[in-house]
C-alpha cells in the first residue's frame, strides 16, 4: 500500500528456556498505514511485547523483515530510530528532574538547539495538558501524570510512528480515559500510533484497526467493526446455581436446541454462543429448568472483541493474569 508505514514479513523471534523453545514471534505478517491508530491485542505472553522490540530496534528478529518508516530495522536502525518515538512499560522519565527539565533534555539528546528544544516543551506541556505540573519533580506526579510526560517524551522529536507498550497498564479508570484523549490528540496531528494492550475497551475505542495475537502469531486482522462481524453470534452467559455443574451438564441440557452454536467455560461462567439472542434466550431459560438445571445469573450480550478471541482460540482474553509475564 502506498502509505504503508510498518511493514512486516514472516517476522520470526525464539528464545531457548530450560524448558525448550519459545516461540514469542513465529511467522507475523502485517501493514500498516500512516496515520492510523494500530491497536495490538493479545493476553501477557502472546508475543505483542516481543513484536513491538524488534521493531523499535531493540531486539534483532531471527529472520524475517521488518520495515518502519521506510528503513529496515536490522540494516538501518538508526534511521528507524530518528523516526520513532517509544513509550515502554516502565517510562523513561528522569524522576529526580522535573516534567519541563526531562523534555528539554529529550529534546536536546535529538540534536534540537536549546531554543528550540524549549520551545518544543511549551507545546508538548500544552498538547498534553502537562501545565499544572511540569515544573514539579517527576517523582511527585501520580500515575496518569508519569504517563502522558512519558507520551510527551516520546513525541519529542516529532516521530512518524509512535511505539506505546501497555501504556494504560495500573491506570485508574479516570486516567485511563485522559490518557485516550491525549492519543487521539496525537492521532490528530499525523502520527502513526502502534499500541500494544490487553484491554478490549481501550482496542476497540482506540484503534483503527487492530490485530489479535496469540502465542506468537495473528490470529486475526481488521477494523474492531470487521472483527466483531466475522463472530455474528449473539452470545449467553450462564452462572448456574450449582457451579460443579460446569459446561458439560450445560451442554447435554441444550442438546437439539437450533439456535446454539456453541456451549464453552469461562472462569466463572458457562458461554452459549447463539444465532439470534433474543429467540434464543427464553429456549435456553426452558431447556436448561427442563434439564434440572438452576441458573443464578443470566445474561446477552451482542459480539465484542473477546467473543471474536474465543472464536479464534478458544479462550478468553479478559483471563490474562495466568499467562505469565511479557512476551
Amino acid at each position: 500500500m502506498p502509505d504503508e508505514v510498518v511493514s512486516i514479513v514472516d517476522l520470526k523471534k525464539y528464545f531457548s528456556t530450560r524448558s525448550g523453545v519459545v516461540k514469542a514471534v513465529d511467522g507475523v505478517d502485517l501493514s500498516i498505514s500512516a496515520g492510523q491508530v494500530f491497536g495490538f491485542l493479545g493476553p501477557n505472553g502472546a508475543g505483542k511485547t516481543t513484536t513491538l522490540r524488534i521493531l523499535a530496534t531493540l531486539i534483532p528478529p531471527d529472520s524475517g523483515q521488518a520495515v518502519v518508516a521506510g528503513y529496515d530495522v536490522l540494516r538501518n536502525p538508526d534511521a528507524v530510530r530518528r523516526r520513532i518515538g517509544y513509550v515502554g512499560q516502565s517510562g523513561g522519565a528522569d524522576r529526580p528532574a522535573t516534567g519541563r527539565e526531562d523534555l528539554t533534555l529529550q529534546g536536546r539528546l535529538y540534536g534540537m538547539p536549546k531554543a528550540e528544544a524549549s520551545k518544543r516543551t511549551e507545546e508538548l506541556i500544552d498538547l498534553l495538558d502537562l501545565t499544572d505540573f511540569a515544573d514539579r519533580i517527576v517523582y511527585t506526579y501520580s500515575g496518569g501524570q508519569r504517563r502522558r510526560l512519558d507520551v510527551a517524551l516520546g513525541i519529542m522529536h516529532r516521530p512518524q510512528v509512535l511505539f506505546l507498550d501497555e501504556p494504560t497498564t495500573g491506570l485508574d479508570p479516570q486516567n485511563r480515559a485522559n490518557l485516550w484523549e491525549q492519543i487521539a490528540k496525537l492521532k490528530a496531528t499525523g502520527t502513526t500510533i502502534f499500541l500494544t494492550t490487553h484491554y478490549l475497551e481501550e482496542a476497540d475505542v482506540l484503534s483503527d484497526r487492530l490485530a489479535i495475537m496469540d502465542y506468537g502469531r495473528i490470529v486475526a486482522e481488521g477494523t474492531p467493526a470487521e472483527l466483531k462481524k466475522q463472530v455474528a453470534l449473539d452470545t449467553i452467559r450462564v452462572t448456574l446455581g450449582s457451579p460443579a455443574l460446569g459446561e458439560a451438564a450445560v451442554r447435554r441440557a441444550l442438546e437439539g436446541q437450533a439456535t446454539v452454536r456453541s456451549v464453552g467455560q469461562e472462569p466463572d461462567c458457562v458461554r452459549i454462543s447463539v444465532d439470534d439472542g433474543g429467540a434464543a434466550l427464553p429456549q435456553v431459560m426452558r431447556a436448561l429448568d427442563q434439564g434440572g438445571i438452576a441458573i443464578s445469573t443470566i445474561s446477552l450480550s451482542t459480539p465484542t472483541l473477546d467473543d471474536v478471541f474465543l472464536e479464534k482460540t478458544g479462550r478468553s482474553l479478559r483471563d490474562t493474569a495466568a499467562e505469565g509475564g511479557a512476551r
